[in-house]
């Protein structure tokens, strides 16, 4: 009596059946971290702000943008470059008209004075805007 063993330990339908299977488990498993984590990611958002200095005066202005209509306020610090730092300070309200300036007199030095402006949104969000020297 002759027998002869078959040494194929598992069928090649077998095979594809279980790399499909891990296949479709690991894409799951990458699908629920990758949307959980993108669930805390904000949208940047889009205006525009120049500013300037003349003299010793700061002008700043509002230019709009793409997210002008959810703009709720543009809050303005400015911050002078020299070492004192005593009374060089302003912070303020710009408004969210398109196109509108506001001039902060005395508030530029001769060294680089820096001037940040931050948005907030109707979201409740909140971004810089503008950080610049000038």
């Amino acid at each position: 009596m002759n027998f002869h063993e078959n040494e194929e330990a598992v069928s090649p339908v077998i095979g594809v059946i279980l790399m499909v299977a891990i296949t479709v488990i690991l894409a799951a498993v990458i699908a629920v971290f990758v949307f959980g984590m993108a669930g805390d990611v904000q949208s940047t958002k889009s205006i525009g702000v120049t500013a300037k200095q003349n003299g010793d005066d700061v002008i700043v202005t509002y230019m709009g943008g793409p997210d002008h209509a959810s703009l709720t306020g543009l809050a303005v610090t400015i911050t002078c470059g020299n070492t004192s730092g005593t009374g060089c300070t302003a912070d303020t309200n710009l408004g969210t008209t398109v196109g509108a300036s506001y001039t902060y007199p005395g508030a530029g030095t001769p060294d680089q004075d820096r001037v940040l402006v931050t948005g907030t949104f109707g979201d409740g969000s909140s971004q810089v805007i503008f950080d610049s020297y000038v």
